[in-house]
């Protein structure tokens, strides 16, 4: 990637105040980057220190934090930028032939709201597509209750246990979206 990416999401993001928060949302650009990349690793730090608050998620207590299977050829890592800044990212591994699973997706808390989280599920659904994939499992913790809605309100149906992660409760499945 040519160009360089800021990590303060936030900050970046005021200058768009004054535009409409669906807006701001609409214009956000996402690009796939390698998941081991500095502004990658940000926004993955800012996701697990969001998990960490809402349900007691230790990282450093993990093994292993994933970004290989989230790395091409069988995955994909995508952030949200806005104003060449970070403001959001989500990935896509294989997990079984056919069947691809969202991970680490998260929204900065000032872009929440706008319609962010939607567009980068789809986007998220479209990359899983585009591997092979014509499954889409994720799992979810019970207190992210917005992520749960998110994920119902997008068609995603509730299914049994398909991994071992220790801390998810909601388990889903969809059929993805193709790109248009």
């Amino acid at each position: 990637m040519a160009r360089r990416l800021t990590f303060a999401g936030v900050e970046d993001s005021q200058r768009l105040r004054g535009s409409g928060p669906r807006a701001r949302a609409a214009a956000v650009r996402f690009e796939a980057v390698d998941p081991t990349s500095p502004a990658a690793v940000w926004a993955v730090g800012r996701y697990f220190a969001e998990i960490g608050r809402r349900f007691g998620f230790d990282p450093s207590a993990e093994p292993d934090d994933g970004a290989a299977s989230l790395a091409a050829p069988g995955g994909c890592f995508v952030l949200a930028v806005s104003a060449g800044a970070a403001v959001a990212c989500g990935g896509v591994r294989t997990i079984e032939d056919g069947v691809g699973e969202i991970k680490r997706m998260w929204v900065d808390d000032a872009w929440r709201g706008a319609g962010l989280g939607s567009r980068l599920l789809l986007h998220l659904e479209q990359t899983a597509h585009a591997l092979g994939h014509h499954i889409v499992r994720l799992d979810s913790h019970e207190s992210l209750t917005e992520a749960i809605a998110l994920y119902g309100k997008a068609g995603y149906r509730p299914i049994g246990r398909y991994n071992d992660n220790p801390h998810a409760t909601h388990f889903f499945e969809r059929v993805p979206r193709p790109r248009p």
